[in-house]
Formats: structure tokens, sequence, C-alpha cells
């Protein structure tokens, strides 16, 4: 078993084979989440007052509801823009991924930059991307690709992560409100409260590691990662990349209150890789059903930090590859 460890730095997803070479980037589309104030909207500005310094025409378009990012990306024309730039944070980002799955999926890659402007900024983290303005506008402009392998859960797009259980039930009742208050602070407070009320579902998790459907496997909670970076910087799959066309599966498999609470501490102090019963096994397809209940009454699915699918849910690869702007 690989010892797991809580890490500093972040390490860049490495740019696969020769489709890493750099584009020019001149006209650039940024699809801005408004509700991020203060700072974080300033280094925007700052970010889009450098590029426009480096001669990059730059459009931005603020949201204004939930959707508004994935359909101003799927609107998007590869011939009038060399990228879309996501400002904001991973919720944001995965709208916008979902809507660069239309072209992707046609042959027509629009890359994808990043302005981080979350809470967690997962995505920024796996990408080795910082918080600097000049750092940013260097990785857009500079025009050099990483390609990622995206997943579908349910026909839905993520990145990074997708999770039924604790995570998830979180994720669903979080306010917020109290998120734009505090932060990660409202995942916390969240986590305790459903700790302290949740039914003790159990999961069915079936695997086809490329040859078939293996037997099921019963668990209390399941992540299936894309990214080794799990809420910030914890770490639930070491070994997980997302340039890799594979997907990590993180099983949790004893249930109750007490070995939830475990499992949480066991992410955010490093040690979940300690536990006996904690495996991460490697799949091409995973299938994850849960209590009864159908429709808006069966159990979440989180992917990127918000509700992507409720149960049975199937995840996959994705049948394309996501160029994004690194550096």
């Amino acid at each position: 078993m690989r010892d797991t460890v809580l890490m500093d730095e972040s390490p860049a997803a490495g740019a696969g084979d020769g489709e890493g070479a750099a584009i020019e980037v001149r006209r650039l589309l940024v699809i801005h989440n408004p509700t991020a104030g203060g700072r974080r909207a300033r280094r925007l500005c700052a970010v889009v007052s450098r590029l426009e310094a480096r001669g990059v025409s730059v459009a931005v378009r603020p949201t204004g509801k939930r959707g508004d990012a994935e359909a101003f990306a799927r609107e998007a024309d590869p011939a009038d823009i060399d990228a879309v730039v996501a400002a904001g944070g991973d919720g944001t980002i995965n709208e916008v991924i979902n809507g660069l799955a239309v072209h992707a999926d046609a042959g027509r890659s629009l890359p994808l930059g990043i302005v981080p402007m979350g809470t967690a900024n997962v995505l920024a983290a796996e990408l080795g991307l910082t918080m600097a303005p000049e750092r940013i506008a260097a990785a857009i402009a500079g025009g050099r690709r990483t390609m990622i392998w995206p997943a579908l859960a349910n026909g839905r797009v993520f990145s990074l992560m997708a999770g039924v259980g604790l995570d998830a039930r979180v994720v669903e009742r979080v306010d917020p409100r109290v998120k734009r208050l505090i932060g990660k602070g409202a995942y916390v407070a969240e986590t305790l409260v459903q700790l302290a009320t949740r039914p003790d579902h159990r999961y069915r998790v079936t695997l086809d590691e490329g040859d078939g459907w293996d037997d099921p496997q019963e668990v209390a909670s399941v992540i299936v990662a894309k990214g080794h970076f799990y809420g910030g910087r914890f770490i639930c799959a070491p070994d997980a990349r997302l340039t890799e066309p594979e997907l990590h599966v993180c099983l949790f498999p004893r249930g109750g209150r007490l070995n939830a609470l475990r499992y949480v501490w066991g992410v955010t102090a490093g040690r979940l890789a300690r536990f006996p019963e904690y495996r991460v096994v490697t799949a091409k397809r995973v299938r994850i059903e849960g209590p009864a209940g159908d429709g808006l009454f069966a159990d979440a699915v989180q992917g990127d930090g918000d509700v992507l699918a409720r149960l049975p849910v199937e995840i996959t690869l994705a049948g394309w590859r996501l160029p994004v702007l690194a550096g």
C-alpha cells in the first residue's frame, strides 16, 4: 500500500505527446463568474490588462445564472477565437469544459485557459498554476497546451473527480451564502452536519478494467478521481494524473459515523493510505448504484464540486482530450 502525503507543492501535469506544442493566442473569450469579488475580481482585471499589453484581444462575458458559462462556451466559434478562458472556481470551470466538449467531440477543440477565482481551485493546483496575474497571463498568452483526459458521469463532463456518499451530500447541501462568507469553512461546517444527521447509505460499485465488468463491491463512499488533488491539496489518489486515460477509483468500505469521521481525518491529515481497508484501483468504466429512489430522490453524484448527476451513474473516460493553456 502506498503512503499518501499531504503535499504543499503543485506539480504541473505533463504535456503528453507532441500535441503540447504552443499555439498563437491573439483572440480570447473570457467567461467570468462575477460572484467572486474583492481581491479575486482585481486578479481578473490585472490578468486582462496584462494580456492586452501583450497584444491579445480580450472579450469578457459575465455569467448571470447557473448554466450561462456552459452556454457561452458552447456558442464560442473556433473560427473567431483562439481560446476560451474560465475565470472562476472549479464549478465555473466545469461548466465551461462541458460547453467546450461540443467542440472537442467534433474535432475542433478550443483550448481552455484558467484564471483561478474559487474557493479550492483544484484544477489550477493540478496544472501547477499560480495566483500571480503576470504568470497567469503568461501561461495563457504563451499558448503552450497540456492535453488532459476528462471523464463523463451519465454524459456530464468532469475533469477532477466524481464522488458518491458523504462528499456528494456535503456538496449538495452546503449553503452558497455561507460559502461566499467563509469559503472552505462552509464545507467543514456542512461536513459536521452531515456526519451528525446523514443516513448510513451503502453503495454498489462495479468496475470494468478493460475486459468486462467485475463483481460488485459494497462501500460507504466512493470517489472516482482523474487528478490526485482533492478538496484543495489533499490527496486521495496519489498516482492519478489528468493527462492519463485512466480512472482511479477510491473505495471507502466501512460505514457508520465513526468510520466516516475517521476517513475525513485520514484525508485531511494525509494518513488515508495507511488505512488497511482503503483501496485505490484503476478502471476504464465504473458503475455506481445506491439505495432505492429515483429522479430527485436518488443520491447525488458530485463532480468537480457541483452536483452533476444522480444515482445510478456510469462513469467513463471521454472519447476526446481537452487542450489546456498551462504554461
